[in-house]
């Protein structure tokens, strides 16, 4: 698997973004389950099959990307709003990075990695091992990048995140997943109740940390990426339930810029996984 995925990583961007959108319709049109989540978490947010359509081949184009972003070279991403990342990392707290499932989230610290690497150190990523075995070698290699220093999803990965935000380095999280049980909390996400984890709040307050919102957009013809930056709409909360109900509205926030990229079909509103060994 490894092998192919070298290999497709030579597969110009273009042709990779073609291949995952008929990979999307594909899978749209055979999988019922599928569909019905994709139709009921748009219509929960608010929007009619017609608002959200490119989406199908969108979801498709993120996995095609996938050999190119992980183990090709580097892929074309102009920053917008980049002063506001300066400015964040200028402040010397470090920087809490916020990306949505949407559009490309990957090339999103790369890209900010290569950029920030020298001045201020690597960029800090969880980092969990691919549970099925044929792809773990290429997980593993995906983290290998230039400027990202992956941690585990553990005790000791967070210290480590700690310890980077205390350096003035930066951190990212995708706070639209779904912790493990006992990791998070039950707010609002569109509407209806999610479980939603507490680290990125926990990270904040324990800190002291710059918090900004990021999220990469895909530009059509392979042409590569945006990298848009936004700023938090009120200081964050030193409740940590207000913490959380919050960042799920700054989540929807950057959603609702580009609606048309977003990852409809995640379980966002299943019930947690038990954690291993509980």
């Amino acid at each position: 698997m490894l092998l192919l995925f070298r290999l497709l990583s030579r597969v110009p961007l273009r042709a990779l973004h073609a291949l995952g959108a008929v990979l999307g319709w594909v899978v749209f049109l055979a999988s019922p389950t599928y569909r019905r989540r994709f139709l009921e978490h748009a219509r929960q947010a608010g929007y009619a099959f017609g608002e959200v359509r490119p989406a199908v081949a969108h979801i498709g184009r993120m996995v095609g990307e996938l050999p190119r972003i992980w183990l090709g070279a580097p892929v074309r991403a102009e920053m917008e709003n980049a002063a506001s990342l300066d400015a964040a990392y200028a402040a010397g707290r470090g920087v809490l990075l916020l990306t949505p499932h949407l559009g490309c989230f990957e090339v999103t610290a790369q890209a900010i990695a290569a950029r920030h690497q020298a001045a201020h150190g690597p960029f800090t990523v969880l980092f969990r091992p691919a549970r099925k075995p044929w792809l773990a070698p290429v997980v593993a290699a995906s983290r290998q990048r230039p400027g990202l220093a992956p941690v585990p999803t553990t005790l000791a990965g967070v210290r480590q995140m700690i310890k980077a935000l205390r350096q003035g380095q930066a951190v990212g999280l995708l706070p639209d997943q779904v912790p493990p049980d006992g990791m998070g909390l039950w707010a609002p996400f569109f509407g209806q109740p999610a479980y939603t984890m507490t680290l990125a709040a926990r990270l904040a307050q324990q800190t002291g940390c710059e918090v900004r919102l990021v999220w990469g957009e895909r530009l059509p013809a392979g042409r590569g990426y945006v990298l848009h930056f936004r700023e938090l709409q009120a200081p964050w909360p030193e409740s940590l339930q207000d913490a959380v109900e919050q960042m799920n509205r700054e989540m929807e926030r950057v959603i609702r810029e580009c609606p048309q990229q977003y990852l409809w079909s995640y379980a966002r509103y299943k019930k947690p996984r038990r954690q291993e060994g509980a």
